[in-house]
């Protein structure tokens, strides 16, 4: 499967800080779809990652799938019927645990911006957020590759970095 066939609006999906912000930010560059951040839905701008209300999120959530392309990054479960009712397109993007705290450290201490990253907000290192990486990624990991092989849309699964190096090659675009 290649990136053309998934369609105008495709759904990524994997494990906190396997790096879906970014390659729905790259994917949306080269073939001219909306990124929408699920994360910048859920959180207020401009604060330390506070959620939103629960019905303002699911509204903002439900706005933004109406639109006729996008590529749309993060789980959020509750709405992911809806999603995919509309989406053309899946991703599952999985990397290990380690890789996923690294990510989570180097974008926490070293990077300024990132693409995805909550407007007007600074990731740190919080023990929280390592917990779930660690303990809830876990189970999360399981579920999603069991839900991968039940979604009938067009799909590609990239299990490690080097799928990851690979599809951005075979696709003609880099981050």
């Amino acid at each position: 499967m290649t990136l053309n066939g998934l369609g105008p609006r495709i759904c990524i999906m994997g494990p906190s800080n396997s790096g879906k912000s970014t390659l729905a930010t790259v994917i949306g560059h080269a073939r001219d779809l909306t990124p929408i951040h699920l994360d910048r839905l859920y959180h207020r701008p401009n604060t330390d990652w506070q959620p939103r209300r629960e019905e303002e999120f699911i509204r903002l959530h439900d706005e933004a799938i109406l639109g006729e392309s996008w590529v749309m990054d993060g789980n959020y479960s509750r709405c992911l019927p809806r999603r995919l009712a509309r989406a053309t397109g899946f991703m599952l993007l999985d990397i290990s645990t380690a890789n996923s705290l690294i990510r989570y450290f180097r974008r926490s201490w070293y990077e300024r911006s990132r693409l995805g990253g909550l407007e007007g907000g600074k990731d740190s290192v919080k023990w929280a957020i390592i917990r779930h990486i660690v303990a809830t990624t876990r189970e999360n990991r399981r579920r999603y590759v069991e839900m991968f092989e039940h979604i009938t849309l067009p799909k590609i699964k990239l299990m490690t970095p080097g799928d990851l190096a690979e599809f951005y090659q075979s696709e003609g675009i880099s981050r």
